[in-house]
């Protein structure tokens, strides 16, 4: 594979921000995100809930009336929550293990070990730690290969130093791993429109992009199917999920480029603009 870089770059310092999901049940889900992940409540109303460590909201949850239970449409196929070590990973599958959380697997991705779980909607999870850099599988032209084996959950766990049932400071959303309909279009929208770079493809069913040299920020696939509709307003699942840019300059930088490729964007405030993806899956970015 060659990696080509598009003509606007987004900021290498560009990180996921948070996820928003539609819910229908929002104590249950609360409980789940808490008691279970990993994640600390911190606000609640009647109808929202947010959710993250001490130093930054990961997660909002909103309660949708009359809500239609996930189906074969495009939307969320996996939050991705990146601890800041391999023990705090060790921590993590010690609580999981003690409280039975529903572990569907554990992966070594090469760049990555991933443990993946579902919630009780239905929306995926991977809990992961980044391998150091200089393990990754960096081909000369930027790519980074990934693979699937099974994760060594015995190393995993003799890293460990406690029984922590809380996520760390230092804990952030990844990545995120979308159900698209269409990889082309998705791959057009994400490297000349967003500015991310194509990192890797799985044969023709998935791909991966990044801002500056990570693995991957957005994952998409279409193992739902290709040509899948996409979410009704009040289909469970994503509502957004945001980029977060390091400053005012790369916000610019973005705005300016949006508008002089005639981009349809709405701009919510003067440090947040949205998108609205090839998928119907809406994109916030801001700083």
């Amino acid at each position: 594979m060659t990696v080509i870089i598009p003509e606007f770059q987004l900021h290498e310092q560009t990180q996921i921000g948070k996820v928003v999901l539609k819910v229908a049940n929002l104590e249950k889900m609360i409980a789940f995100y808490t008691q279970v992940i990993g994640l600390s409540l911190i606000e609640k109303k009647q109808q929202t809930a947010r959710l993250g460590t001490a130093e930054k909201i990961l997660l909002e949850l909103i309660k949708v009336e009359n809500p239609l239970p996930l189906t074969r449409k495009t939307g969320l196929f996996h939050v991705a929550f990146l601890l800041p070590t391999r023990k705090d990973l060790g921590n993590t599958l010690i609580h999981y293990l003690q409280s039975n959380a529903p572990i569907d697997g554990a992966s070594d991705h090469g760049y990555s070990e991933a443990l993946y779980l579902t919630d009780p909607e239905g929306n995926g999870i991977e809990v992961y730690r980044d391998k150091p850099k200089s393990e990754w599988d960096i081909r000369e032209d930027g790519e980074i290969v990934g693979i699937t084996k099974e994760m060594d959950a015995e190393g995993v766990v003799a890293a460990a130093d406690s029984q922590q049932s809380s996520f760390p400071t230092g804990t952030i959303v990844g990545h995120v791993h979308l159900k698209v309909a269409d990889l082309a279009q998705t791959e057009t929208f994400y490297t000349q429109v967003v500015g991310l770079s194509l990192k890797n493809n799985f044969g023709n069913q998935a791909k991966f992009f990044a801002a500056g040299d990570y693995h991957h920020h957005i994952g998409s696939n279409t193992w739902m199917g290709k040509g899948v509709t996409p979410m009704a307003d009040n289909d469970l699942g994503l509502a957004y999920y945001t980029f977060v840019l390091p400053d005012k300059e790369a916000f610019e930088s973005l705005l300016t480029h949006l508008e002089k490729e005639n981009v349809s964007f709405t701009l919510e405030s003067s440090r947040r603009l949205a998108l609205l993806d090839p998928n119907g899956i809406q994109v916030k970015m801001e700083y």
